[in-house]
């Protein structure tokens, strides 16, 4: 086994895209790539701009999440408030105190940067920033037009627990509190 990764290297093709699809909240691209031995091969890109998570914790270390209905799942989840960069929205921290607002009424004093991910580096790029929030002082809500959201609040121990037995499967909910509970000595 080698450590080069050139060999693993692809390189797109510009003449080949084709745009097969522009929606409110992505754009799904096709286009061809040559591989470094030489074949061509044909790639599905689903372009996401982005957005920020917060693991919102209070001072008795419980955590904020909300639940909401995700229709591709035809089911109620249980996350971390988060949500897309809005168009020249460049900055993760500024979509994180906006989305912890607008789904919580929470506001933070304190922002940290626990990590970024690539939700499904196989066909997306959407990359998230996932932020542990803290010093939270409460005020209002303020939902998306059609959001429909209800928070819940809960010990980040016992949400911790959740995310080993299963009990929370979405993949930014689990790392970023996980990520919290092990800063914060919760696990």
């Amino acid at each position: 086994m080698t450590n080069d990764v050139s060999q693993l290297r692809e390189q797109r093709l510009p003449e080949t895209l084709e745009v097969l699809f522009t929606g409110r909240i992505l754009r799904l691209e096709r286009y061809s790539v040559r591989q470094a031995s030489g074949r061509i091969a044909k790639r599905e890109v689903v372009r996401h701009p982005g957005g920020a998570c917060v693991v919102a914790v209070d001072e008795d270390m419980c955590v904020t999440l909300v639940r909401q209905w995700r229709t591709p799942m035809d089911e109620v989840t249980l996350e971390i408030p988060a949500g897309k960069l809005d168009e020249g929205e460049g900055d993760p921290l500024a979509c994180a105190r906006r989305e912890l607002r607008e789904e919580t009424g929470l506001r933070a004093a304190n922002f940290e940067l626990l990590t970024q991910m690539y939700t499904s580096p196989g066909y997306s790029d959407e990359r998230l920033y996932i932020y542990l929030a803290t010093d939270l002082s409460q005020g209002e809500d303020d939902p998306d037009e059609g959001e429909m959201i209800a928070p819940q609040r809960m010990p980040l121990r016992e949400a911790a627990s959740m995310v080993m037995r299963g009990q929370l499967p979405d993949s930014k909910t689990a790392l970023g509190l996980m990520m919290a509970a092990a800063k914060l000595g919760q696990l």
